[in-house]
C-alpha cells in the first residue's frame, strides 16, 4: 500500500474504532508496509508518527534431499542450512541423526545464529551421521526441519594438521542502535582445533558487562553505547598458526527530543518562537507541519532555522495545529502543538483590580492591571473621576501597571485602570489605603553574657493600630523554632513586643540574633550580636620533649578563650600507676595565662606518662586538652628499697627472708632485681645473693651448716640495668627452728554433752634455744562401723600456749579417741598418749506442749507439760524459758527445774517465749514462738497451740479468753 487512505466501509478487512485501525485476514502481500494515523477537529489536523507492520511467516524447505558431504577425518567442514522464506527474527539448531539428538557446541563445533550453518572444525569418527537444520521462528513460534545432510568419511587418508581458517566473519563496519545488545561471531576451521580470542586493536580492556564465550567465540555487549564503539579483532590460533580477522561497531541513536514545542495562545500581530530541538547520531534534520501538511515558508515572516519555528505579525490563519519533525536515516520523532490567534475587545472578568491595596506612608506601591485583550491598545489611570497625571512619584509601567513612590496620605483613594483597543473599551477600579509605618523602636546593640546567664534580647515596635504585627526570630540566619532547641529561647514579648529570653545561655548561643517585624503593608528587622564569655576552650597542640629521668618540657598553644582572657594554665599527669589524672609539680610553679611552656618535675624514672592542660579564666576551668602522645622518662639507679624485710621460719637448716616488692612505678629502669645480704648475729662479713625477678618477695639460704633458731642480720638492696642502688636498714631474723622434740603429757578428756568434748594437757616449756611451741594439734579419731577400716578423724589447731580445748560437733553416744602433738613453724612433734571418751546421749526431741500463759498487769505465769525423755536420750534436769520484747534483738534466759515459772514483767507490751528442756547431752527441741500480745484488761489467759497440731501460720497465733473482774 503506496500513499493511499483507508476508508472505513461496511464489510471490509479495514475498522477503524476509537482511532485504533483494526486489520482482519493479514495478506502479507497487501498489509505489510508503513501507516500514519491523521486525526483532525475544529482546531487543526495532526499527522501520528510511522507504523511499520512486518507479517511474521515461515514457509516449508523446498529441497527434500540433499547429497552426502565426504571429508577426511581431521579435515573441517561446513554444512550449510539454506533456511526457507520468512519473516521474522530466526533462531537455528541441528539434529544429530534422529530427534531429539542435537548438537551441541563446543570449541570444535558452532552453529551460527546468523547464517544457520553447522561449522565442526575438525571432524571426528564419531561425527558421521545425518543432520538435519531446524529453523524456529520467534515471532510465530513455528518450527520447520530441512532434508538431512548425510556426513562420511574419506577413505583416502588423514588430513594433516593446518593453520586456522575463519570461516564465519563480521561485518567491516556494523551499525548497533543504543540500547541494543550486540553479539558477534567468529569461528575457526583448523586442524588441531583452534582456541579464538576477542581484543580491541587499542589495547582497551573491555568493560565487565561484556561477555566473551570462550567455548563458542562468540563476543556479546548488552545495552549498547557510545563508549562501545570501536574496532574489534577476533584471532583464531592453534600449534600450526593464526589467523585474525577485524571489524567496526559503530554507534547510531535515532531523535530523541529534548525541547519541543507547547501550546500557545497569542494576540494578533504578536510574534511567535517554537524551539525543536532533538538529540541523535547522526545529527537529526528537522521539518515542519501545519495541519497534517509540509509548512512553506513562503512568507518572510515565516521562518525556520534549526528546527527553530518564528512567525512575526501573527493573522488569524496562522491558527492551527503545528508539528516538528526531527529525523536522520534510523528514525524519526513527532512533536505536536496548538497555535491559537485571538482577537478580543479589553476584558477585565479574569483580572480585575484589587478591591482594596493597602500600602504604608513613606513607602512604594504596585497597583497591576492585566485585561485581557488582543491586539494589546492603551492603558490609562484615573484617581477618583479625575485623570491620573505621571509625576516623578507616579508612573505608568510598559505593562499598564501603576508605581506610587514615596507614598504619602493623600494618595490614598480610588483607582481605576482603563484598557481599550480598536475593539473596545473596559475598566476595573480599586481602593488604596494608607497606614502608619512600622518602626522598630529598640536600638541595635551588643550584649554581652557569661555562661549560665539568662538574657533578654529586646524587639520593641511602634505600628499602625489597625494592622496585625508578626515577630520572626533568626540565629546567624536560621530560623528559631521555639519549643526546640533544648528549651533554651523563650518568647516574653506579649502581644506588642518582640522579646526573647534565652535561658542558661551556652557558648554555641553566641552570635547574631535578628527579629524580623512583618504585617500586611511593611516590614522591619533589626540584629543583635550577643557575646557569651564562658571559660576557655582546651589548649591545643600539647608537645613534650627534653625528657630526662625525673622532668619533661611540655609547651601547647592556646584555644579560644571565649571573650574572657585566660590567666592561668595547670598541667596534669597520668601513668598507668596512679589514680586517673593528678596535678603535676611545675617550674615554674605557676603557669599565668601567658605561659605556654613549663618543665615538669618530680617524675618518676622509667614510667610512662600522658600528659594534657587546662586553663583556667575569669569564668571558671575550661576543659583539659586532649592527652599527650604516650612518653616514658629515662631510665637511673634505683632509690627504692623493699619494705618490711622479715623472714623465719622454713625447713631444717634454711634462713627464709621476705620482703615487699618494690612497685613498678619505682624501680627506675629495666633489668631490675634484688641484692639479699646476710650474716650470723655478729659475724663481719656480709653473704650476698641476686633475686632478679621484680616480682619475687622472699629468698631461702639453705646449709646444713646453719644452727636451728639462729638470729642474722638481714639487708636487702636493688638493683637494674643502670647498676646497684642502696640497700634497707638491717633487720634481724632467725634461722628455721627444729621440730617439737616432746609429746604433751597428763592428757585428759572429759565429755561436756552429746557433742562436746573437753580436751586438756600439761603444756610444754614454750620455748628453748632450739625451737619454739606455736601451739598443738588435736587429732580426734572414731570408729564409725564395726571394720576396723572405717575410722573417721578430724585435726584442729591450737594458737599459743593453751592447756585446753574444746570439740564441738560430735555425734552423741558415741567413743572417741584423741591424741595430741605441738607444732612449730618447722612441722609438727611426737603423738601423746590416745585417751578415749564417751560422749552423752543425746538431748530430748520433744519439746514442751501445752503452754499456757496467765498475765496479769504486774507478772507473766507459764505453766508446760514435762517432757519425758526416750529411752535413749538424757533425762531432763530442767528448762530453759527465752522471753523478749518484740521489738528486742536479743532474749532474756531463765533457767528453772520445774514446768512452771512466774516472770515479774510488765504486760504492756507485746512478749516472744520460747521453753526448750535442758539435760547432760545438752539443750533439746525448743517450743513454738510464743507470741503474748499487750494486755488492755486486768486479767488474760491464753493457750499455745500443740506444735504438730496445727501449720505454722496457726501456731503463731493464740486463742485468748478474757475475762474482767470487778
Amino acid at each position: 500500500m503506496n500513499d493511499s487512505f483507508i476508508p472505513p466501509q461496511p464489510g471490509s478487512r479495514y475498522s477503524i474504532s476509537g482511532g485504533n485501525l483494526r486489520i482482519s485476514q493479514l495478506n502479507k502481500e497487501e498489509d505489510a508496509g508503513i501507516y500514519q494515523c491523521l486525526a483532525s477537529n475544529s482546531f487543526g489536523t495532526i499527522l501520528s508518527r510511522e507504523a511499520s507492520l512486518h507479517i511474521a511467516y515461515l514457509e516449508e524447505f523446498k529441497t527434500q534431499r540433499r547429497s552426502p558431504v565426504s571429508v577426511r577425518e581431521g579435515q573441517g567442514v561446513v554444512l550449510l542450512c539454506g533456511p526457507p522464506a520468512h519473516m521474522g527474527e530466526l533462531t537455528f539448531s541441528w539434529i544429530f541423526n534422529e530427534y531429539p539428538s542435537f548438537v551441541k557446541q563446543d570449541t570444535r563445533r558452532f552453529v551460527s545464529q546468523k547464517t544457520g550453518n553447522l561449522y565442526i572444525a575438525k571432524v571426528e569418527p564419531s561425527d558421521v551421521g545425518n543432520y538435519t537444520c531446524v529453523v524456529t521462528n520467534t515471532v510465530t513460534q513455528s518450527r520447520v526441519q530441512g532434508p538431512p545432510t548425510p556426513l562420511v568419511l574419506r577413505s583416502d587418508g588423514i588430513m594433516g594438521e593446518y593453520e586456522p581458517k575463519i570461516e564465519i566473519q563480521f561485518p567491516d563496519v556494523l551499525a548497533v542502535a543504543k540500547g541494543l545488545t550486540v553479539k558477534l561471531e567468529c569461528f575457526a576451521l583448523g586442524n588441531p582445533v583452534p582456541s579464538i580470542t576477542w581484543r580491541r586493536p587499542d589495547g582497551v580492556p573491555f568493560p565487565r558487562k561484556v561477555d566473551v564465550n570462550k567455548s563458542t567465540g562468540v563476543l556479546e555487549i548488552p545495552y549498547f553505547q557510545q563508549e562501545d564503539a570501536g574496532a574489534f579483532e577476533c584471532m583464531a590460533e592453534n600449534s600450526r598458526g593464526k589467523n585474525t580477522v577485524k571489524g567496526r561497531l559503530s554507534f547510531y541513536a535515532p531523535p530523541h527530543l529534548v525541547e519541543k514545542p507547547q501550546d500557545v495562545q497569542k494576540a494578533i500581530d504578536e510574534s511567535l518562537l517554537w524551539e525543536c530541538k532533538a538529540s541523535a547520531k547522526p545529527k537529526p534534520s528537522y521539518r515542519w507541519l501545519k495541519n497534517g501538511e509540509p509548512l512553506e515558508s513562503f512568507e518572510d515572516r515565516i521562518q525556520v532555522v534549526n528546527g527553530a519555528l518564528s512567525i512575526s505579525s501573527l493573522t488569524l490563519s496562522d491558527t492551527g495545529m503545528y508539528q516538528c519533525i526531527a529525523e536522520n536515516r534510523h528514525g524519526r520523532v513527532f512533536a505536536n502543538a496548538e497555535l491559537r490567534v485571538i482577537a478580543v475587545a479589553p476584558d477585565f472578568s479574569n483580572s480585575v483590580l484589587k478591591a482594596q491595596t493597602l500600602a504604608r506612608q513613606g513607602g512604594d506601591v504596585l497597583i497591576e492591571c492585566r485585561p485581557r485583550m488582543s491586539p494589546r491598545g492603551m492603558i490609562s489611570w484615573r484617581k477618583g473621576k479625575e485623570a491620573l497625571r505621571e509625576s516623578h512619584r507616579v508612573s505608568v509601567l510598559d505593562n499598564g501597571s501603576l508605581r506610587i513612590s514615596n507614598i504619602t496620605k493623600l494618595d490614598a483613594g480610588l483607582y481605576t485602570c482603563v484598557a481599550r483597543n480598536q475593539f473596545g473599551v473596559a475598566s476595573s477600579a480599586g481602593t488604596l489605603v494608607v497606614k502608619e509605618p512600622t518602626i522598630i523602636t529598640s536600638k541595635a546593640t551588643q550584649l554581652d553574657v557569661t555562661v549560665g546567664e539568662s538574657v533578654v534580647i529586646p524587639c520593641q515596635v511602634s505600628r499602625d493600630p489597625t494592622l496585625d504585627v508578626r515577630f520572626t526570630w533568626f540565629f546567624n540566619e536560621q530560623l528559631i523554632n521555639f519549643g526546640s532547641h533544648g528549651g533554651y529561647f523563650e518568647k516574653v514579648g506579649g502581644a506588642s513586643a518582640g522579646d526573647i529570653m534565652i535561658r542558661n545561655i551556652q557558648l554555641r548561643h553566641a552570635g547574631r540574633y535578628t527579629c524580623a517585624v512583618q504585617t500586611k503593608v511593611d516590614s522591619a528587622s533589626i540584629a543583635t550580636d550577643v557575646v557569651v564569655r564562658g571559660p576557655p576552650d582546651p589548649p591545643l597542640d600539647i608537645k613534650v620533649d627534653e625528657v630526662t629521668e625525673t622532668t619533661s618540657f611540655v609547651s601547647w598553644s592556646p584555644g579560644p578563650d571565649n571573650h574572657s582572657p585566660v590567666f592561668a594554665y595547670n598541667i596534669q599527669i597520668r601513668s598507668p600507676f596512679s589514680l586517673g589524672w593528678q596535678a603535676a609539680k611545675t617550674v615554674p610553679a605557676s603557669l599565668g595565662g601567658q605561659q605556654l611552656s613549663a618543665r615538669v618535675v618530680e617524675l618518676s624514672p622509667w614510667v610512662e606518662y600522658e600528659f594534657r592542660v587546662l586553663a583556667t579564666n575569669s569564668v571558671g576551668t575550661g576543659e583539659p586538652s586532649k592527652p599527650s602522645q604516650k612518653i616514658r622518662t629515662k631510665d637511673t639507679l634505683p632509690r627504692t628499697t623493699p619494705a618490711r624485710v622479715s623472714g623465719g621460719g622454713g625447713s631444717r637448716s634454711e634462713l627464709v627472708i621476705t620482703w615487699e616488692p618494690v612497685p613498678e612505678e619505682l624501680q627506675c629502669g629495666p633489668g631490675f632485681g634484688y641484692v639479699v645480704a646476710f650474716r650470723p648475729l655478729g659475724g663481719q662479713s656480709w653473704m650476698q645473693a641476686a633475686v632478679t625477678s621484680p616480682d619475687a618477695s622472699r629468698y631461702i639460704f639453705k646449709n646444713e651448716s646453719i644452727p636451728p633458731f639462729s638470729p642474722f642480720h638481714v639487708k636487702v638492696g636493688v638493683y637494674n640495668n643502670k647498676g646497684e642502688g642502696p640497700f634497707g636498714s638491717v633487720t634481724t631474723i632467725y634461722s628455721a627452728e627444729e621440730e617439737p622434740s616432746r609429746a604433751p603429757s597428763r592428757v585428759r578428756a572429759k565429755s561436756l554433752s552429746a557433742s562436746e568434748v573437753e580436751v586438756s594437757w600439761k603444756p610444754l616449756p614454750w620455748s628453748t634455744s632450739r625451737t619454739r611451741i606455736m601451739g598443738y594439734e588435736v587429732r580426734t579419731t572414731q570408729l564409725k562401723q564395726a571394720n576396723e577400716s572405717d575410722w573417721v578423724s578430724s585435726v584442729m589447731r591450737t594458737v599459743g600456749n593453751r592447756t585446753s580445748a574444746v570439740i564441738r560437733g560430735l555425734d552423741p553416744s558415741s567413743t572417741y579417741y584423741i591424741k595430741l602433738k605441738a607444732y612449730n613453724s618447722a612441722g609438727v612433734g611426737p603423738d601423746s598418749a590416745v585417751v578415749n571418751v564417751t560422749t552423752k546421749r543425746p538431748p530430748p526431741s520433744q519439746s514442751p506442749v501445752k503452754v499456757m500463759w496467765n498475765a496479769t498487769d504486774s507478772k507473766l505465769i507459764l505453766k508446760w507439760d514435762h517432757v519425758k525423755a526416750l529411752e535413749n536420750e538424757s533425762e531432763v534436769m530442767g528448762y530453759k524459758v527465752m522471753y523478749k520484747q518484740s521489738r528486742q534483738s536479743r532474749p532474756s534466759v531463765v533457767e528453772t527445774n520445774s514446768t512452771s515459772l512466774e516472770l515479774s514483767l510488765p504486760v504492756d507490751e507485746d512478749y516472744i517465749i520460747q521453753i526448750k528442756p535442758v539435760s547432760e547431752g545438752g539443750e533439746g527441741s525448743s517450743s513454738k514462738q510464743i507470741t503474748i500480745p499487750r494486755i488492755a484488761v486486768a486479767h488474760a489467759i491464753g493457750f499455745a497451740p500443740e506444735r504438730r497440731a496445727l501449720p505454722v501460720l496457726v501456731t503463731l497465733s493464740l486463742y485468748c479468753t478474757v475475762r474482767t473482774f470487778l
